[in-house]
């Protein structure tokens, strides 16, 4: 059972490179400790390829990272689980953290919440999200959220500490293309079997979309069930995210 929650703080603020998914870390971090209450970051970052755990002990590791370095794409190691994820200006990444006394149970509802939500949003754009797996789509999971059961569009992870739960993704908005040309190289480096085909953007099938207006139905969606107050990110923040930097850098030769 999920722990109950009636407003979220709503941080919009992005900082480059390896220091924005120190900050989502960093807020996860008070979130635990009780320095800060349920916190969403929704915002637009900039170009960068977010490897999970599997893929750090993979053989291919450092060439993927090379690989996405070589693309424009600043090679970070990912708060939450799964496979190799793309963040850039056209995409929208999220972050929620929530406390909650026994983070171990109330996973699938965690994921159910997310996932339902940002599908809810995106159907009041007239897109045809629909929530699941798409064979062969890169870094699968059952909560991912597809248009149409043909491309994938959002993915969603979650990372578990004592007294938080983080689930944080990324929905791509615009430049599908950018997310493929780079998960090439990176996979084949990782040796995962992926249908390119399965990648793009809502902006493919919905010409004109931005990351502002899908933000704002994300917002009037969470308006919704939560009580929303907008904050700037707090200095005690940015400070220990400075700290926690080098725990997201790529460990290669």
């Amino acid at each position: 059972m999920l722990n109950p929650v009636n407003s979220l703080t709503l941080i919009r603020e992005s900082r480059p490179g390896p220091l924005d998914v120190a900050i989502s870390h960093a807020i996860l971090s008070a979130v635990s400790s009780g320095e800060m209450g349920p916190t969403l970051r929704l915002h637009v970052p900039g170009p960068l390829v977010a490897f999970g755990r599997a893929d750090r002990v993979t053989p291919g590791y450092g060439s993927a990272v090379r690989a996405a370095q070589a693309h424009g794409f600043t090679a970070v190691e990912r708060l939450a689980g799964g496979r190799a994820a793309v963040f850039h200006e056209s995409t929208i990444a999220f972050s929620l953290a929530l406390p909650e006394p026994d983070p171990k149970t109330g996973i699938q509802e965690r994921f159910e919440m997310v996932s339902t939500l940002l599908v809810r949003a995106l159907q009041s754009l007239g897109i045809d999200a629909r929530i699941g797996e798409i064979p062969g789509e890169y870094c699968p999971g059952r909560w991912s959220v597809n248009v149409a059961g043909k491309v994938k569009v959002v993915g969603v992870g979650q990372r578990l500490v004592r007294g938080a739960a983080h689930v944080g993704g990324v929905v791509v908005v615009d430049e599908g293309d950018r997310i493929r040309e780079v998960l090439i190289p990176v996979y084949r480096a990782l040796g995962l079997d992926w249908d390119p085909r399965t990648a793009g953007s809502l902006a493919d099938r919905s010409p004109g979309l931005t990351t502002s207006l899908v933000i704002q139905s994300i917002e009037r969606e969470l308006a919704r069930s939560f009580s929303l107050v907008e904050q700037a990110l707090p200095p005690a923040v940015l400070d220990s995210a400075g700290a926690l930097v080098d725990d997201h850098l790529p460990n290669v030769a």
